[in-house]
C-alpha cells in the first residue's frame, strides 16, 4: 500500500466499513469533501495489519491524509480538526461559541472512555492471553461502555433535536456510529433514552441515506448486532 500524493482538494480515508473510519467519512460526506477510500480492516489479522503500517505506524485506522500531504490519524483528532477547517458545513461549535467546552468534553470522552475498549475487545489477547479468561474480559468492557453511555446520557441534557442544538454535528454522527458497537443499538436505547431519539435521526438522514446504504447498511437484525 503506498501513501498518496499531496492534493489540493482530495482526502484520502484508510479504513474498512462500519469501523473507526465511518463517522469522519459520514463527515467528510456531509461537509461535500472529495475522498478516495482504502479498504483496511487491522484487527482481521497481521497481514491487515501490515497493509495499513506504511501509512500508519500504530498500524490502526482509521487515518486520513489530508490534502497538504499530512497523516493524521485518532478518529477525535480527526473530526475535530475536518470541523474547524470547514466551519461553512456548520458541524461543530466556532471557538468562543457556549457551545464549544461541551463538544470538546464529549468528543474526547467518547474517544478516551468508550472507543478505547475496542482496541483491546477486536484482540483480547492483547491485554489477556489465557483464552479461558477472554469471555469474562468481554463481558466486563461491554459493561463498561454501557455503563459510560448511561453516564454520559445522564449528562449531556436534552437533545433539541441534536446533542448541541437544533444542527447535526459531529458529536452526533460520532455517537450514532459507535452506538451501533457492542453492545448494539438495543442496548444503548435503553441505556441512553435520551440520545436514542439523536441516533435514531441521524439513521434516517436524507443526505447520509447512500452513505449508510454503501459504507454501514442496516442489515437485518442490525439493532441487536446480527447479520
Amino acid at each position: 500500500m503506498s501513501t498518496p500524493t499531496p492534493s489540493s482538494n482530495r482526502y484520502t480515508l484508510y479504513g474498512a466499513p462500519g469501523s473507526g473510519a465511518t463517522p469522519i467519512h459520514a463527515a467528510l460526506t456531509l461537509i461535500g469533501a472529495q475522498v478516495d477510500v482504502v479498504d483496511v480492516s487491522p484487527w482481521e489479522g497481521e497481514a491487515e495489519r501490515e497493509r495499513v503500517a506504511p501509512v500508519n505506524p500504530m498500524r490502526q485506522v482509521p487515518a486520513l491524509v489530508l490534502p497538504s500531504g499530512e497523516l493524521m490519524t485518532e478518529s477525535a483528532a480527526i473530526l475535530l480538526w475536518l470541523g474547524d477547517r470547514h466551519p461553512e458545513a456548520g458541524l461543530c461549535p466556532a471557538p468562543g461559541d457556549p457551545l464549544r467546552a461541551r463538544y470538546l468534553r464529549w468528543m474526547v470522552y467518547l474517544s478516551a472512555a468508550i472507543y478505547s475498549m475496542y482496541w483491546v475487545r477486536d484482540d483480547p489477547s492483547r491485554l489477556v492471553p489465557d483464552p479461558a479468561a477472554q469471555p469474562a474480559m468481554l463481558e466486563r468492557t461491554a459493561e463498561r461502555i454501557a455503563a459510560c453511555w448511561r453516564l454520559m446520557d445522564a449528562q449531556i441534557g436534552t437533545p433539541a433535536p441534536y446533542l448541541l442544538g437544533d444542527r447535526l454535528g459531529m458529536l452526533d454522527l460520532y455517537v450514532t456510529v459507535l452506538s451501533r458497537w457492542t453492545p448494539h443499538r438495543e442496548r444503548f436505547y435503553r441505556e441512553a433514552p435520551r440520545m436514542a431519539d439523536v441516533v435514531k435521526r441521524v439513521d434516517a438522514d436524507p443526505r447520509l441515506a447512500d452513505f449508510w446504504a454503501a459504507r454501514f447498511p442496516f442489515v437485518p437484525g442490525w439493532e441487536r448486532g446480527n447479520s
